[in-house]
């Protein structure tokens, strides 16, 4: 196990990092909002991930993840607020360090990714103050959708391998029983607080 996440986390690092002859000196993605091209975005599911931490029966703080987001968002510039955008997680993919765990958390206790193999983020409306916004939209889980509000800062944006990609960063915490995720309530918080990393990318015009 231990060596498959080596193995998985040195793949990610080498397609984050293009061939030895094209390395840019400088990273190419910067936080500066005039960088943002106006367009329609497509998730880069390959650096894109949701994690999840829960407090473990009193005694350690427990983390997951979610990779594979797919996902769009359509962006102006001049206009952030009718941004639109909309993420999927599949849940069916979910990755703790314990395999035996990931499987029951597939289970129907708690994400029953069988019958329900991914959850959904639609936004509603986004309140853009400079670089960090209030996007509030709707969170489906198991087929309950409920209001949740994610706290987003913008990253970086830039490009890199011939795309424009943008960067962002948000959190929010649910309570799971909302949406049908109640198995082991309270040894394990009921409160369970997400950290989402989404890029964004397009190709160049």
């Amino acid at each position: 196990m231990k060596r498959a996440c080596l193995l998985s986390a040195g793949i990610a690092i080498a397609t984050a990092i293009p061939a030895s002859g094209q390395m840019p000196k400088t990273p190419p993605g910067i936080a500066d909002t005039r960088r943002i091209a106006a367009g329609t975005y497509a998730v880069d599911p390959g650096h894109s991930q949701v994690t999840f931490t829960v407090n473990h029966l009193g005694f350690s703080t427990y983390r997951g993840m979610f990779g594979a987001v797919t996902g769009s968002m359509t962006i102006d510039p001049k206009a952030p607020a009718r941004s639109k955008v909309s993420i999927v997680i599949p849940v069916s993919g979910i990755t703790t360090t314990v395999a035996k765990l990931d499987e029951h958390l597939k289970g129907p206790d708690f994400f029953d990714a069988a019958k329900f193999p991914t959850a959904r983020f639609e936004a509603v409306s986004i309140r853009p103050s400079g670089k960090r916004a209030k996007i509030s939209g709707r969170l489906t889980i198991k087929g309950v959708t409920k209001p949740v509000v994610l706290d987003a800062v913008f990253i970086g944006a830039g490009t890199m391998m011939g795309k424009r990609t943008i960067g962002f960063d948000a959190t929010t915490t649910i309570r799971r029983s909302d949406f049908g995720v109640s198995y082991g309530i309270p040894l394990v918080p009921d409160l369970v607080p997400l950290q989402i990393s989404v890029a964004f990318e397009k190709p160049e015009p």
